[in-house]
Formats: structure tokens, C-alpha cells, sequence
């Protein structure tokens, strides 16, 4: 027959129960905000590398030449070139791709090949302002989650913690843990249930800077589009002989 325990253990056990709760269960609402801001930061990526990188390859591509697309991002007020290399100019199977299922507005091949270089950059700055907003939310969320962590660990100080267990029912324990913890132990313990704070944003996800707006670069952009016509390949060309692109199933099925 087990033996009743006594009132002491009863509190000891219970106030070990309640300490155990509250600790682990503060980390698993900060885990669960690390997890959720991981997530996003996957869904805002992909918005950077599909929607805005689109936009610049096919602007590269259509501008053709390296001078041309220096001219441009200095234009647009974007410091580094984002997704360019010289490959992708070259390409058929990206040009292929980023081409795909795309309309075009004009009456002549020239008019619509200019108007669509407008238009992807009607795109891109629409984009990137969209991508600015969800990376100033992600900020505001890691900054959350960093002062939750440093609160989380002033609140919960794991070696007066475990100081205090161990001195839980004993009455002739002093201020010290009584006999001393092993310095290796709590370091290890210490350092096994570490919450490490999230990177900060910029060191996850590009900086991309405000891009000028369309109609301050207007004139010279279409400059640009002008003399890119001028030295374009001849497939290029040909693509706007038509009023749009073939588009393959799965993307009608998807508009």
C-alpha cells in the first residue's frame, strides 16, 4: 500500500506542476509566433521571387542590352540589380516562360512593345510597394517576438528555477542552493532550451527601395523602349506582331 503523501509534498508537487506549466507553456506561444512568422516570411518570398522578378526579367529582356537596363534601374531607383543576369536575356526557355499568356496594347508592333515595357513597370512598382507593406509587417512581428523572448527569460530565469526546486521542502536550505548544482548541468540545460530570436527582416528578405513613380520617368522610359525596339532580336519583335501571348492550360484554367 502506497504511503499518503504529506501536505508538503502535496504543495511541492503542485508548485513544481504550476512553475513547469507556466514556463513551458510561455515557450510554446513564443514557438508558435516563431513558426507563424516563418511562414510568412516563405509566402512574402515567393511573392519576390514570382511576381517581381517576373516583371524585371521580362523588362530586362526587353531592354535587351546592358547599357540599356543600367539606364533603367537607375531610373527606377533600384540600387542593385535584382534578378539580372546576363543569361536570362538570353534564354529561351526563361523568355518562354515569362512570356507566357501575356497581352499586349497598341496598333503597331513598335506601340504595343512599348507600351507593355510601361506596363510591366506599372506592375512592378505596384508589386513592390505591396512586397514594402508585408516586410514592414514582418518587422513589426519580429520585433514582438524578440520582447516576448527577453521578457520570457525575465520572467523565467531557469537557475533560480531550478535553485528553488531543489531547495522546495527543504527547511534548512539557506539563500544558495543548498550543496550546490553543477554549473555543467544548468549550462546545458541552459543552453538546450534556448529560444533564439527570429533574424531580423533585412537579413531574411531583400531591402527593395521605393521605385520611382511611373509618370516622373514617364518620357524617359519610353526613350529607353524606343531605342530597345530599335536593337531587339528578332523573335522578340515577332511576339508583338500579336495582340497576346499563348497562354498553356493549366493558366487558363487558372484565370
Amino acid at each position: 500500500m502506497a504511503t499518503p503523501k504529506t501536505l508538503d509534498e502535496v504543495l511541492s508537487a503542485e508548485v513544481k506542476q504550476d512553475l513547469a506549466n507556466r514556463y513551458f507553456g510561455f515557450r510554446k506561444l513564443i514557438e508558435e509566433d516563431k513558426l507563424d512568422l516563418a511562414q510568412k516570411i516563405r509566402e512574402y518570398s515567393f511573392i519576390l521571387q514570382k511576381r517581381i522578378s517576373f516583371d524585371l526579367i521580362r523588362i530586362y529582356i526587353l531592354l535587351g542590352s546592358e547599357t540599356l537596363i543600367g539606364e533603367f534601374l537607375q531610373l527606377a531607383g533600384i540600387s542593385e540589380r535584382l534578378f539580372y543576369d546576363p543569361h536570362l536575356v538570353e534564354s529561351p526557355t526563361i523568355q518562354a516562360r515569362v512570356f507566357e499568356c501575356q497581352r499586349f496594347r497598341g496598333f503597331t508592333k513598335a506601340g504595343r512593345f512599348q507600351n507593355f515595357i510601361l506596363d510591366c513597370y506599372e506592375k512592378l512598382a505596384f508589386h513592390i510597394v505591396r512586397y514594402r507593406e508585408k516586410v514592414g509587417e514582418l518587422e513589426v512581428e519580429q520585433g514582438a517576438i524578440a520582447r516576448e523572448i527577453q521578457l520570457f527569460y525575465q520572467q523565467n530565469d531557469l537557475n533560480a528555477i531550478l535553485g528553488f526546486l531543489k531547495r522546495l521542502g527543504d527547511e534548512e536550505a539557506t539563500g544558495a542552493m543548498q550543496g550546490g548544482m553543477e554549473t555543467g548541468l544548468t549550462e546545458e540545460l541552459n543552453e538546450k532550451l534556448k529560444i533564439e530570436v527570429p533574424l531580423p527582416i533585412e537579413q531574411v528578405l531583400p531591402v527593395i527601395p521605393s521605385p520611382t513613380p511611373l509618370n516622373v520617368i514617364r518620357p524617359a522610359l519610353k526613350r529607353l523602349a524606343k531605342a530597345a525596339y530599335r536593337q531587339q532580336r528578332p523573335e522578340i519583335r515577332a511576339m508583338f506582331a500579336h495582340h497576346s501571348t499563348p497562354c498553356r492550360a493549366r493558366d487558363r484554367l487558372s484565370e
